[in-house]
């Protein structure tokens, strides 16, 4: 088992360098050690002024010493009130999917580490991110939190640090690093002239240099003195009070200017940029942002122009997604405003994101599969966005159609909350009886599933089972056995369970998320007779869904069927082949971000790897599952069987290695960071 820990934390990588500010991180150095004197740091500024990068440059430095990881939370895409701790959970990658708070989950999560989390962009969402963490701090010793802010928390204990602009001589470092520039005297005073004037703000620094593609210094030069004095000129003393102190309007000035060198449509764009929650394709902007002179065709082009402003940003790892920062962002839905089309947009983006979900469900049940798994990933915070928008109106049709599809796409990628809470708006409001209530109704039984809450999976699975009768549609009919089937299992009713799921009408697997169901149906079904002690039996139906599952060239079922057969195999002796299919499964749960998935086929693994004898490994994998379990939220989804079967491995190596050694063992595999864990596992 390895014996160094892997530095945990999502901090993104910084290509470009960071210039001056080094009082400023000597003091964020001192306050962040633990030990030193203040477990939250708040900085604060205006929007532009460098925030952001303040807070990870020095979060890098101490990194170190949080054995427990350094976590960016990035809270800019998050509009909604009580999102902040669901953000905070998917950022730390802990995929609770209990039916509990969030807060609570996380509060239990951290009680036992030493970790650094970073709030990034608060200012909108301040009385929620106030509560989150005075919770978390209240029952987390070994936290600390640096929040990134244009307001304080205003909390007890909260130290603050006012970022100021940078100062003149690191600006102009700024502008002649970023531009790339060698310079003689008559141009230095040219940079110091325009630094001076941005106020040395990092981020109108950054527009200016990217002006530079399409002027020369002493173009930029003569435009920047010129627009800005005129702007400036103009604002009354009631406009600049508005935003505050002047560096507030001085920024918001700059990024005018900037605007106001856009052509036309780039500006109408930009403005219409401003929709997207995150990061957004060519795809999604021509079909959300065109309309009126900017015609469809000529999209791909403006949004090109403004990248070359460094108005839109690429992302740094995708180069075929792009994204806006968010003060430049707030100014284009500012103009969105007066422009008087932010509705209109907003309705467009919301259509957008339904077709998306739509496609994504009537194709899932293919090979495709992973590369929608991997765009659901990319396009979250704009499906959440979208779902929001449809909310206004919680018993539309738009609504609920976009529920269970978006409801059924975030349960198989493992965001069960998001899923829950969508699902329960509209379910709660009186819809029209269709097939999108039942897909509804499905995805919220299958849900419940998942978080182990089997009540109430019970009570969405019958409701689920009369609408899709109501229907008379076999397809449907066969494909709602996988919810009321799979509560009998958990609860312990495994031969009602097969009778429910042989009962099921066979019908040939279709494309769609009704094709996927109906596997599922299968997969429970092989599980209920392993649980029966039919091995015959259960090896039967999980080949033959493994041979439905090929010919779809699906694979998010798949690894689950390969966990079973493990399971077959190991009731027929044959350790070494039980390994190689409980392998294969956590490998394919791992590919379609399914934790439960992911849990359950490790779980197997280590039943295998238990019969083989390597006791010592095993005791070590059961202390990984433990880990993996956490990020589910409810260990074994709460099913008898499944917790009987994992106390009576833990017995088996207690009885082989000793108490002292099992607990050694169990805690290394604890100690390491999930994905770590996971390839120890398959090595």
């Amino acid at each position: 088992m390895p014996s160094e820990k892997t530095l945990l934390g999502n901090l993104p990588p910084d290509p470009r360098g960071f210039v001056g500010r080094q009082d400023e991180l000597g003091w964020l150095a001192e306050k962040l050690e633990p030990g030193g004197g203040t477990r939250l740091v708040t900085l604060v500024g205006v929007g532009g002024v460098g925030k952001t990068r303040l807070a990870l440059r020095a979060a890098e430095r101490v990194g170190a010493v949080y054995p427990d990881g350094v976590w960016l939370v990035e809270l800019s895409p998050v509009r909604a009130a009580g999102q902040v701790p669901l953000a905070v959970m998917e950022a730390v990658r802990l995929s609770d999917q209990s039916a509990g708070s969030v807060a609570e989950a996380l509060g239990d999560w951290m009680s036992d580490k030493r970790l650094l989390l970073i709030l990034d962009t608060c200012e909108h969402l301040l009385t929620d991110c106030a509560a989150l963490v005075a919770d978390l701090l209240a029952g987390a010793a070994g936290l600390h939190i640096l929040v990134t802010s244009r307001e304080p928390l205003d909390l007890p204990g909260e130290r603050t640090l006012e970022v100021d602009p940078l100062r003149v001589t690191d600006a102009e470092t700024l502008f002649v690093q970023r531009a790339g520039l060698v310079l003689d005297a008559t141009a230095r005073r040219q940079v110091a002239d325009i630094c001076r004037s941005l106020d040395g703000i990092p981020l109108a620094i950054e527009l200016a240099v990217a002006r530079l593609a399409l002027y020369s210094l002493d173009k930029l030069h003569e435009l920047l003195s010129d627009r800005l004095r005129s702007r400036f000129d103009v604002l009354t003393r009631d406009e600049r009070s508005v935003d505050g102190p002047p560096r507030h309007w001085t920024l918001r000035t700059t990024i005018g200017w900037s605007h106001e060198l856009c052509a036309p449509l780039e500006r109408l764009l930009w403005a219409r940029l401003s929709v997207f929650a995150d990061t957004f394709t060519v795809g999604a902007a021509t079909w959300v942002c065109a309309g009126g002179p900017l015609r469809a065709d000529r999209v791909a082009d403006v949004l090109m122009h403004l990248v070359r402003q460094s108005i839109v940003l690429r992302h740094p790892t995708d180069l075929d997604r792009f994204r806006l920062l968010d003060t430049v962002r707030e100014y284009g839905a500012d103009w969105l405003r007066e422009l008087a089309e932010g509705d209109a947009v907003r309705l467009r983006h919301r259509d957008h994101y339904r077709r998306f979900a739509r496609e994504a469900c009537a194709d899932w049940n293919t090979s495709r599969q992973v590369a929608w798994c991997e765009r659901l990933l990319a396009e979250h915070a704009n499906l959440r966005a979208a779902m929001d928008r449809a909310l206004d109106e919680p018993a539309s049709r738009a609504a609920l159609e976009m529920a269970g599809t978006i409801g059924f796409l975030w349960r198989h990628c493992g965001m069960m909350r998001d899923a829950a809470r969508c699902l329960d708006l509209v379910l709660a409001a009186e819809h029209e009886p269709g097939a999108d209530l039942v897909r509804a109704l499905w995805s919220r039984s299958a849900v419940a599933i998942n978080q182990g809450d089997l009540d109430p999976a019970c009570r969405w699975a019958r409701r689920c089972a009369d609408a899709a009768r109501e229907q008379g549609d076999l397809t449907m009919i066969a494909a709602t056995a996988y919810v009321t089937g799979s509560t009998a299992v958990l609860t312990g009713r495994t031969a009602e369970a097969i009778d429910l799921l042989s009962a099921a009408p066979r019908l040939p697997l279709g494309a769609d998320w009704q094709g996927s169901a109906q596997l599922q149906v299968r997969i429970a079904l092989c599980f209920a007779h392993l649980l029966n002690g039919a091995i015959d039996e259960a090896r039967e139906v999980a080949e033959q869904a493994r041979a439905d599952s090929v010919r779809c060239g699906e694979q998010w079922g798949r690894p689950v069927i390969d966990g079973l057969i493990a399971q077959t195999d190991l009731a027929r002796g044959d350790v070494e082949t039980a390994q190689a299919n409980a392998r294969a499964g956590v490998v394919g749960s791992r590919l379609t971000h399914n934790t439960v998935g992911t849990a359950l086929t490790f779980d197997w693994l280590v039943a295998a790897v238990v019969a083989g004898g390597d006791s010592r490994r095993a005791a070590g994998l059961e202390g990984i599952s433990r880990r993996l379990w956490e990020r589910v939220g409810r260990a074994q989804v709460n099913s008898p069987h499944l917790i009987a079967a994992r106390e009576a491995r833990e017995r088996l190596l207690r009885d082989r290695l000793g108490d002292q050694a099992y607990e050694e063992a169990y805690a290394q595999g604890m100690a390491m960071p999930y994905d770590e864990g996971l390839d120890y596992a398959l090595s």
